[in-house]
């Protein structure tokens, strides 16, 4: 694949609500840091579930269209402390979540990777009425229970649309719940949108932005020449703070996974702000409902308002901030070592309060 072609599979289709979801394979210094194996060749469809994977199980979801399978994977074992991971997108991977998988077992928590419905690795129907927040909720919950998970030992982590998701989770089931983590996600789109507006765009060269705006005007958003202006004048310092041709492979291979009828639908095609149906999604006055001790990730060159996001944690009633001063929408890999290290010790400190 060529290098041209690969970084405009990497940006297209994803929004600065989804691009969190997608970095499985970068190599970052840190708490968790490992050696980039390349993919060289990507699986055949048939062979996408990897069933036969120590720890993955394929779990069906019944909805008012049909039931399907979604594919889960347990990773370490512990009695109290089990985290399910929502992934970004929506219409993501759990694939850039593996270092989560590396980390957080290392540190003795069980962990749970998950692929949504309609993501590459569990079933895929063509069915728009399926891409609503009330049945990816019920989804969860049926996962949950699944999995066996509950108040005694069950963590739930949203990242980016994945937060959503799980502030959605805790407003429905909130009992289900002993811990919760939101990681670069704002409580409303709208406030997002501007943020993006406001203090994000002025940021690109007010020739790049016209020409990128002309491009939206025009829906022209499969030009090449649209994702080259995103990934050099926004991507590299908001979404992943590295050279956009030093981005690994599984990068590539990662975005390439990404569902468009979920993402678009959901999310909509500009690169630089959100619309779909999630455009008028906001919980910002709901936060005080949710009881569940709750961690806050922001960070500093973050596509979402790092400020609003301390906002949020002071709204929960047992709400925890963490910021990673280094750190962008991919917090998680670019700055890896305040951000695994911040997250393992909530998760400590909640589970600790049951021996209090």
């Amino acid at each position: 694949m060529k290098p041209h072609f690969r970084i405009r599979s990497l940006a297209r289709g994803l929004g600065l609500v989804t691009m969190i979801a997608m970095l499985p394979g970068l190599v970052i210094l840190g708490a968790c840091s490992q050696e980039k194996t390349p993919t060289a060749v990507e699986p055949e469809v048939t062979d996408r579930v990897e069933a036969s994977e120590a720890g993955v199980r394929m779990i069906p979801v019944e909805t008012p269209k049909g039931t399907f399978q979604v594919w889960t994977k347990k990773v370490g074992d512990s009695p109290t402390m089990k985290v399910l991971l929502l992934h970004g997108g929506p219409g993501a991977t759990h694939e850039y979540m593996k270092p989560m998988a590396e980390c957080l077992p290392a540190a003795g928590i069980e962990v749970y990777l998950y692929d949504q419905l309609g993501s590459y690795f569990s079933d895929q129907p063509d069915d728009p009425d399926l891409w609503e927040i009330p049945r990816f909720v019920d989804e969860v919950e049926q996962v949950r229970r699944a999995l066996g998970l509950g108040p005694d030992d069950f963590y739930l982590y949203g990242q980016s649309w994945g937060g959503i998701l799980a502030m959605e989770y805790a407003l429905a089931h909130g009992d289900k719940l002993k811990g919760l983590i939101i990681s670069n996600m704002m409580a409303s789109i709208p406030l997002y949108n501007e943020y993006a507006e406001e203090v994000l765009m002025p940021q690109i060269d007010p020739e790049v932005l016209a020409e990128i705006k002309a491009l939206e005007a025009a829906e022209d958003y499969d030009n090449p020449r649209y994702m080259d202006l995103l990934v050099e004048h926004h991507y590299v310092q908001h979404i992943l703070r590295a050279p956009a041709d030093e981005w690994p492979d599984d990068v590539n291979l990662a975005f390439e996974h990404i569902n468009p009828q979920v993402y678009v639908l959901m999310q909509g095609p500009s690169e630089l702000g959100a619309s779909g149906r999630l455009l008028e999604w906001d919980r910002t006055a709901d936060l005080p409902r949710i009881e569940t001790p709750t961690l806050v990730i922001g960070a500093r060159h973050d596509t979402m308002d790092p400020e609003h996001m301390e906002w949020m944690a002071n709204e929960f009633p047992n709400g925890t901030y963490l910021y990673c001063p280094n750190g962008s929408h991919c917090a998680h890999y670019d700055d890896q070592e305040v951000y695994m290290e911040g997250l393992i010790r909530f998760i400590r400190e909640v589970n600790g309060r049951d021996k209090g």
